[in-house]
């Protein structure tokens, strides 16, 4: 489709038509993006002040919280409302879901999930006010790297092995608003030339998607000699996992354009976004970022958990939600000239390859989204050895006997294929690692070992839909 065309009345006319100003609050964005620092802190506050009084008077959650922390905010400061109610977890969602949502939101109740790697989903709920801000926020942060609205966009992104009914519309919906999905759970190197020769064809404005997919994509193709025609490529955007140095100089190497790194998670929203600078700015309009240290607020500089209120969540807010990512604020303004507030990400959600003894690579997320939607499965982890071997390990839930360990293999083998051994174990519990965190992936595979003992062709290459609405992480 003409990226004209796209820009000024197809994708205007789907959000009109889905009931979303996204293009109202990007405006906004815009010009709010170029205020001093101390204005960005004020319209912040502002946004927060409104988000508090309505989680107090609709929710039933926030209202019995606030009364019993005697915060009142309808008279006190909003940071200091917001200072004065305790962290909220995962498990506090779960527990207290149907009191936090709003179910008189305009527009009414849209149910989302985490689609991450934590094993168990997050349920959760998004109005059209909150989708359209993340959504102008992601198309701001792409602006700032010369791509507008309505421009070519591949993705390299999760998608599911079969396709529903409903796949197949987002895949016309993509396709009228010029974005196109290539797989990245299948990267065996024949698929890959064939993702190269997508990207050649289609001659998108930019990528985006795991640093991992793209940068195992970029090795590919400076390995085997592949010089790409790119005529219009402008950035790559990455995000939904750590991006490490040598993934960031390997895609910006081969591909020859800017990568910028973008911070969030379906729940939490689009929170921060690297600028042409190389530093990572707070989508401050949308959301308060805090950092604490054993829950108190820790200073400028210093690392603590990454806690977020989105400012924008009106059918079920987010007040101080616990990312369990770690980062820091910064002083300073950028170069840029933007007024928005600085901040790094030290150590966020990471993923892991598993590698098939073909050469097929297969992102972390492939086998942990069919474990994880599997009935009855409170935890899990994904282990593969050095022979290519691989063992999951499962947590049951309480009362579902009838989980056992032929429905996990059934789950995980379309994901291994018929020549990986498969062990499933039934265990009561799941060490975390020294870190405190979980991985749910590891293999003892690396990316050489698996391309010395390639051996069998891929199926062809099949187009694939925005399975997700990927509007952050």
């Amino acid at each position: 489709m003409w990226p004209v065309l796209t820009r000024h009345l197809i994708w205007p006319l789907h959000e009109r038509l889905l009931g979303r100003a996204t293009f109202r609050f990007l405006r906004e964005l815009e010009d709010s993006q170029w205020l001093a620092p101390a204005d960005v802190a004020r319209l912040q506050e502002r946004k927060l002040q409104a988000l508090l009084r309505h989680a107090a008077a609709n929710t039933r959650f926030y209202g019995r919280l606030m009364q019993s922390t005697g915060a009142d905010p309808r008279h006190d400061p909003p940071l200091e409302v917001l200072r004065r109610l305790p962290p909220v977890s995962k498990a506090d969602i779960r527990e207290h879901l149907d009191e936090m949502t709003w179910p008189a939101a305009p527009g009414g109740l849209f149910p989302s999930n985490t689609g991450g790697s934590t094993g168990e989903p997050l349920i959760f709920y998004l109005d059209r006010r909150r989708q359209a801000y993340d959504m102008a926020a992601r198309l701001r942060s792409h602006r700032w790297f010369g791509v507008g609205v309505g421009e070519r966009e591949l993705y390299l992104w999760g998608s599911p092995i079969e396709w529903s009914r409903n796949d197949r519309l987002k895949r016309q919906r993509d396709g009228l608003i010029n974005h196109r999905l290539l797989s990245a759970f299948d990267m065996a190197p024949q698929r890959l030339d064939a993702y190269l020769d997508e990207l050649e064809r289609y001659q998108p404005a930019c990528l985006f998607g795991y640093p991992s997919s793209l940068a195992l994509l970029a090795t590919h193709g400076r390995t085997t000699g592949r010089r790409l025609r790119r005529r219009r490529l402008r950035a790559v955007f990455v995000t939904g996992e750590v991006c490490h140095a040598h993934d960031r100089d390997t895609i910006r190497d081969y591909f020859g354009v800017p990568v910028a790194d973008g911070y969030g998670s379906r729940e939490a929203g689009f929170i921060a976004h690297e600028c042409p600078e190389g530093n990572l700015h707070l989508t401050a309009e949308n959301v308060v970022v805090e950092i604490l240290r054993d829950d108190q607020p820790a200073a400028t500089g210093e690392m603590g958990e990454i806690v977020v209120t989105h400012l924008d969540a009106y059918a079920q807010p987010f007040i101080r939600y616990r990312t369990g990512d770690v980062g820091r604020l910064r002083a300073g303004r950028c170069a840029c000239g933007r007024g928005l507030p600085l901040m790094d990400v030290v150590c966020g959600r990471t993923t892991d390859f598993l590698y098939l003894p073909d050469g097929t690579v297969k992102h972390a997320l492939s086998i942990i989204y069919p474990l994880r939607a599997l009935a009855g499965v409170a935890q899990f982890r994904v282990l593969q050895d050095a022979d290519y071997s691989v063992i999951v390990e499962v947590v049951r839930r309480p009362g579902t006997a009838d989980l056992n360990e032929a429905a996990v293999a059934q789950a995980a083998r379309p994901v291994l294929g018929t020549d990986v051994p498969l062990t499933v174990h039934l265990v009561p519990h799941i060490p975390a690692s020294s870190s405190g965190k979980y991985r749910y992936v590891t293999s003892e595979v690396s990316r050489a070992t698996a391309a010395q003992t390639q051996r069998l062709a891929p199926p062809p290459l099949r187009p694939a839909t925005l399975a997700q609405e990927v509007t952050c992480a």
